[in-house]
């Protein structure tokens, strides 16, 4: 028996934290926190702590899988490869490369591979149908960023560290661990913000586990944050609080903002979103009267019907308070991987095409997740007939799911890489398993660019791949090999070392760029590292922010100083970053953008709306990460974690008890569901956790099945979304609820 210690990053949610792991024999037998990580500082959740039983689990696929006569059954690599080159290849000459469509899971985030990869591979696709998990979640952020700042990921974040007062909408990092604000162990910095003399509140129907601890919860109708946050601008206009400071040269649009809140005031805004005058003025004078303050809103102001102008108002309150890019404030990280800014650029926009059936605008490249079914339904030319899913499972995830599992099932051909067989790779011809995380590297690609400081890290592979394990970056090499046209069993390593080389030529022949003028074979040979992906992590390095190409830099960031501080790298505070950060036209910030102003009045027709339904929302547990770790036992045993939380007025109303079952039912769909009574969510609101519904043949997710639970996307509506950004609305949506029959 073999004991040793590796340290790695965890890669289950947004906090990066830094794991100590004891392997036994190539298998993870202990998993603590990092006690000397530059970021985690020791941190540990239950989802880190579980990684051993995650890495190791028995239903893991080891080997791709083809389903014949309706049943998956094992193949060689070559004969999966070859299948998906047959089938994608025939289906793309008959039909089109629109015909192939290709939808993006949010566990791509988490992976080094996916990060420096999925790009090459949408674009050897060329198809307009591609399709992501950001449109069930962030979508909205990243419009309102990309019209303000000119990038999608140009996102500030709180400066937790340092900041007197925080205002948080929708958001419940305590169980979340921060979501698009990368920031670990938040319950302790929240404490310490109050340890400080700071303060903060959290506006959410729920008392979530953050709300709990905070010195204010304000409870509100859900999907109404939108008119609060309205409220609240024209509260600091209205009261003389506006005052940006040092922003004034680089902000454009605060007189128009000006007169787009000037009809919501405290008071007509207060009977739409539960909300007395009284307390959004006092909210809107302590963020004011803060010396550092930020705001901050989550997946409760996205995934409504106001999602893009509810994240555009939070951006509004940081630069009217003069808090944007400031400490303290709501900073943008600067992570390692990439370059400074040059203060301006093209800028953002949408709709540069539309998709088919519903004419919905193109966004960031890729169409609202909810017009697929759509898509695969509707006869006609474009239709789509094949389906590459990567690290995705949109059959439980997206709006009206029981349609779109059913669409699934006529698709010509579905190819998923994904270690499970899930309730959508059910479908798939072809299942092409990557290895576990384990065996993988790690560097946090999209995460460091929302860290709350600025810091890198990097972790090799803790334990060998088994033999006949593919590395993930191969299997995406050779997806991406097969839909440019060449033989499947393509030289990976020439393949990876042609697109390394065409971007050290792009960045030598960059005016004004890290490296023009260098040769490039010199180049290419001074890059560190043992496989591909690191090699290609360390032109990022090298080229970052905190970049050494050929000691330019001294001390500066490489693979080979990342993998010298197994630790990480602690690269400082946050520091402003305008006007270099944006990439408008103008060179300033867009406070203002035309689209969002044009969909003010839309705002403003619904604040007389009024309904008796009850409105459904989602909730996460500290436990759960979506629909992707519920096959671990330490995480879905003890109390029942999907469970319909009932107010308890609303309750006797209707004559539910707790443990009893309810029926719940929407426009789309209807689900039976326990039920838990609690005065922790608001009168006039239920709620169902997302991601659950793992009861359907065809499935190899033992203890998932176990806990079936049910999938709260048979309710939500793929017909409601919000128009700016494609987003489906997750939240708020209308049902009714009665006794289940006996």
């Amino acid at each position: 028996m073999t004991i040793r210690t590796a340290l790695t990053t965890c890669p289950l949610c947004e906090a990066t934290c830094g794991l100590e792991l004891t392997i036994t024999d190539d298998r993870i037998t202990g998993v603590r926190g990092d006690r000397e990580d530059e970021f985690s500082g020791g941190f540990l959740c239950p989802k880190g702590a579980s990684l051993g039983a995650l890495d190791a689990d028995p239903d893991r696929l080891t080997t791709p899988m083809l389903k014949r006569d309706g049943v998956h059954v094992p193949v060689s690599w070559a004969e999966a490869f070859e299948v998906v080159r047959r089938r994608l290849t025939g289906i793309i000459a008959e039909h089109g490369r629109d015909a192939v469509a290709m939808y993006l899971g949010n566990p791509m985030v988490h992976s080094l591979a996916g990060g420096l990869y999925a790009g090459a591979l949408r674009r050897a696709l060329g198809s307009r149908n591609v399709f992501t998990a950001s449109t069930v979640d962030q979508m909205p952020k990243h419009v309102s960023s990309g019209l303000m700042y000119g990038g999608i990921y140009t996102i500030p974040v709180p400066d937790i560290d340092r900041t007197d007062f925080l205002l948080m909408l929708g958001a419940d990092p305590y169980t979340s661990n921060g979501s698009l604000w990368t920031a670990p162990d938040m319950p302790k910095r929240l404490k310490a913000l109050r340890a400080r003399g700071g303060s903060f509140v959290v506006v959410d129907p729920r008392r979530s586990r953050t709300a709990a601890a905070a010195d204010q919860h304000v409870p509100i109708t859900p999907g109404t944050d939108v008119f609060l946050l309205l409220a609240l601008a024209n509260e600091l206009f209205a009261a003389g609080l506006v005052d940006l400071g040092g922003l004034e040269r680089h902000v454009n649009g605060v007189e128009r903002v000006r007169t787009l809140v000037e009809p919501f005031t405290p008071e007509a805004v207060a009977a739409r979103c539960g909300i007395d005058a009284a307390t959004t003025r006092d909210l809107a004078h302590r963020l004011a009267a803060a010396p550092r303050a930020a705001v901050y809103g989550r997946i409760g102001t996205t995934t409504v019907d106001f999602g893009t102008v509810a994240s555009w108002l939070v951006d509004v309150l940081n630069v009217l308070t003069g808090n944007l890019d400031r400490p303290g404030g709501s900073m943008f990280p600067m992570p390692a991987h990439l370059g400074r800014g040059r203060g301006s650029g093209r800028g953002f926009t949408t709709g540069r095409w539309h998709s088919r059936v519903r004419g919905l605008p193109e966004v960031a490249a890729e169409f609202p997740a909810v017009t697929l079914a759509d898509e695969i339904e509707v006869p006609g030319e474009g239709r789509v007939r094949a389906l590459v899913t990567i690290a995705g499972n949109p059959a439980l995830s997206l709006p009206n799911s029981g349609r779109l599992g059913a669409a699934l099932s006529t698709l010509d051909f579905v190819v998923s890489v994904d270690p499970y067989l899930n309730e959508t790779t059910r479908h798939a011809d072809v299942v092409l398993p990557p290895p576990p995380p384990s065996r993988r590297p790690h560097y946090d690609i999209a995460f460091l660019g929302f860290a709350v400081r600025n810091v890198a890290k990097f972790s090799p592979p803790v334990i060998p791949l088994d033999e006949g394990s593919v590395p993930e970056a191969d299997i995406l090499l050779r997806l991406t090999a097969i839909l440019g046209g060449l033989d499947p069993d393509t030289d990976l390593d020439e393949l990876a070392e042609e697109q390394l080389t065409a971007q050290l030529a792009a960045l030598v022949g960059q005016q004004g760029g890290p490296l023009h003028g260098r040769d490039v074979a010199e180049l290419r040979a001074a890059l560190v590292g043992d496989t591909r992906e690191e090699r290609l992590l360390d032109l990022k390095l090298r080229t970052g922010a905190y970049g050494d190409w050929f000691g330019a830099v001294p001390d500066g960031l490489s693979m080979a100083r990342l993998l010298a501080n197994p630790h990480g790298v602690d690269l400082g505070p946050l520091e402003p970053r305008l006007p270099e950060v944006l990439r408008t036209p103008s060179g300033r910030v867009e406070l203002c953008p035309e689209q969002i102003a044009a969909d003010v009045p839309r705002v403003l027709a619904a604040l007389e709306e009024r309904h008796d339904d009850l409105l459904l929302v989602g909730r996460r547990h500290l436990r759960t990460n979506n629909s992707w770790m519920h096959n671990v036992p330490a995480l879905v045993k003890g109390k029942d974690l999907c469970t319909l939380l009932v107010n308890t007025a609303d309750a006797s109303r209707l004559g539910l008890v707790g443990g009893g079952v309810a029926r719940v039912s929407s426009r789309v769909g209807k689900v039976e569901v326990a039920v838990e009574v609690t005065d922790d969510i608001a009168e006039g609101v239920v709620s169902l956790p997302h991601g659950w519904g793992h009861d359907q043949p065809g499935t190899r997710l033992t203890t998932a099945a176990a806990h079936a639970g049910v999938n709260v996307n048979l309710l939500t509506d793929d017909l409601r979304i919000d128009p700016l950004s494609g987003t489906a609305v997750l939240n708020g949506v209308r049902v009714t609820v009665s006794p289940a029959a006996i």
